[in-house]
């Protein structure tokens, strides 16, 4: 009977073990894991109401391989002329190529796009499609071109930027993807 009592004890020790050992973490909140979309190749298209449309390419389909992206301008601006633009980013790297603009605008909250310019380029980037809170998304916009010129036109897409802001200098965020073509011309 002495074993049979230090038996249960010994039992219910064991059983009391392994139930305060297997405690269940369920009252943290899981973590939300937003895996960084591969985008190989950003397209601008800026189209007059009347003229040539202008596509401005990059394209790396190597990532942060050894290769560097490929930068294609299809043509000059016109002087004095107004052009609706627009985005589209792809990851080439899939077949068919995954259009990632649809994620951004869905995540439209998270994401802002930004153009800027550099050595003397005569334009001006404005007009841009909002996201659902009115902060500026930047999948669209307007870009007027001024007199002759050549410079760079840099695009880069902002994850989690500080809304609404100044600029990219205050926007904070990390970068999704950044592509700046030189010899931009203005004719």
């Amino acid at each position: 009977m002495k074993n049979i009592k230090y038996s249960i004890l010994a039992l219910a020790t064991i059983t009391g073990t392994l139930f305060t050992s297997c405690s269940s973490d369920d009252d943290a909140a899981p973590v939300v894991v937003n895996e960084e979309e591969v985008i190989t190749t950003v397209t601008v298209t800026l189209a007059p109401i009347t003229g040539e449309t202008i596509t401005l390419t990059s394209r790396d389909l190597d990532g942060d391989g050894p290769d560097s992206p490929v930068l294609t301008v299809s043509g000059n601006l016109a002087a004095n002329t107004t052009y609706n633009g627009s985005v589209v980013l792809l990851n080439e790297t899939e077949s068919p190529a995954e259009n990632i603009t649809t994620e951004v605008e869905e995540e439209d909250d998270e994401h802002q796009f930004f153009y800027t310019v550099g050595g003397g380029l005569n334009v001006t980037t404005d007009g841009f499609n909002l996201d659902g809170n009115g902060n500026i998304l930047g999948t669209t916009f307007m870009l007027t071109t001024g007199a002759a010129s050549t410079g760079t036109y840099t695009v880069t897409l902002r994850h989690e930027p500080t809304k609404p802001n100044t600029g990219l200098g205050d926007a904070g965020g990390e970068t999704d993807v950044s592509a700046t073509f030189t010899n931009v011309t203005i004719q």
